[in-house]
């Protein structure tokens, strides 16, 4: 069997193929609320022969959505309409995860969807925001509020509620987004965290928060439910993260009780990016070989062979796709069927009569 269609066990859970979808922002919903839109697209993924199925970034609190229109996951009702999306999910064989999220400084923006841009005025259904310092990322709002160490408590409780709510749900697999220059990321960041307290200043006080948040997940869900970082491995940019500070991390991360290492990249400032097919592989190479933690490719990777030449050399132990999942839900079928593989079970009986 090829390496992109084996199984893969974290903790109590087994994917049943490396071919990951990624968390992708949809901007759909109404009050946090997931709805038909949100079942039909992560719906077609798991149809589609996905092994793990990842939401977009759901927010922890209303303040930590990107834009009005995020999902959320603050409270019952929220909870219960991830239910019947994760229930469709696991009818077709996938795994459903649940990507954690906060946006820090750049929330309480437009989503770009209309002809809105930048962000959103109090008056038009926006909200302050909060940061680690003052926020200078182009284009978010002027007015964050620093966060203190009362606001701190409360958004580590808050990831701590969320993954609750998420567990009661169903969802096999938990996801905290620290990477894009959203809240985590802008405390990991030196070009984003200007702080002189414990939570600013050297790498040991800027992973601080970071740390706080994945203990009080552990402390709050069962011992067998895997738990993913998403990183961004660099910042692009001179001053900013590293990949080196990314190893050190994700060795933190992997003693805190972390599983797997979710490899994107950039977000914190504005910055060249030398953007091309698996551009960010080598950062979850190191992730895999230095820090001994398990890795996922993410970036530009849209070929079967691309995928399973990733894996083959030890690069991740899986592999996030996203764009190229939007343009074709089912590319796990058509890629078994490229790796030679003869995975029927992996169509919808529905479908089975169009299997190769």
């Amino acid at each position: 069997m090829s390496l992109l269609f084996s199984p893969i066990t974290l903790r109590d859970v087994t994917a049943r193929n490396r071919a990951w979808v990624a968390p992708m922002c949809q901007y759909s919903a109404i009050d946090g609320l997931p709805n038909d839109w949100h079942l039909v697209h992560l719906g077609s993924f798991a149809r589609g022969g996905a092994g793990l199925v990842f939401t977009e970034a759901t927010a922890v609190s209303p303040e930590g959505r990107i834009t009005p229109e995020d999902t959320g996951i603050w409270n019952t009702e929220q909870q219960q309409e991830w239910s019947r999306i994760v229930d469709f999910v696991h009818g077709q064989g996938a795994l459903a995860g649940l990507q954690l999220a906060h946006a820090g400084g750049k929330a309480s923006t437009y989503s770009g969807f209309t002809d809105s841009r930048g962000p959103v005025a109090d008056a038009d259904g926006g909200w302050q925001p909060v940061a680690p310092s003052v926020d200078s990322f182009p284009g978010v709002r002027d007015d964050a509020l620093p966060l203190d160490h009362s606001g701190i408590a409360r958004i580590v409780a808050a990831f701590g509620d969320a993954a609750e709510r998420g567990v009661a749900a169903g969802f096999d697999v938990l996801e905290v987004h620290a990477a894009h220059g959203y809240l985590l990321q802008a405390f990991l960041s030196p070009i984003s965290n200007l702080r002189d307290d414990e939570y600013g200043g050297p790498f040991d006080n800027r992973v601080r928060f970071l740390l706080e948040v994945v203990q009080e997940i552990r402390g709050r869900v069962a011992a067998g439910v895997p738990l993913v970082v998403r990183v961004s491995a660099t910042d692009w940019a001179e001053g900013g993260w590293t990949g080196d500070d990314t190893v050190r991390l994700s060795a933190l991360l992997r003693d805190a009780g972390v599983d797997l290492i979710d490899n994107s990249s950039g977000g914190t400032a504005l910055a060249k990016i030398p953007v091309g097919p698996g551009y960010q592989v080598p950062f979850a190479r190191r992730v895999r070989q230095e820090a001994q933690i398990h890795s996922g490719a993410v970036g530009m990777i849209t070929e079967a062979k691309q995928a399973e030449d990733i894996l083959a050399d030890g690069s991740a132990d899986v592999i996030l796709v996203g764009r190229q999942m939007l343009r074709d839900p089912h590319w796990p079928l058509h890629a078994a069927s490229e790796l030679g593989e003869s995975l029927t079970e992996l169509w919808p009986v529905q479908y089975r009569r169009a299997a190769r």
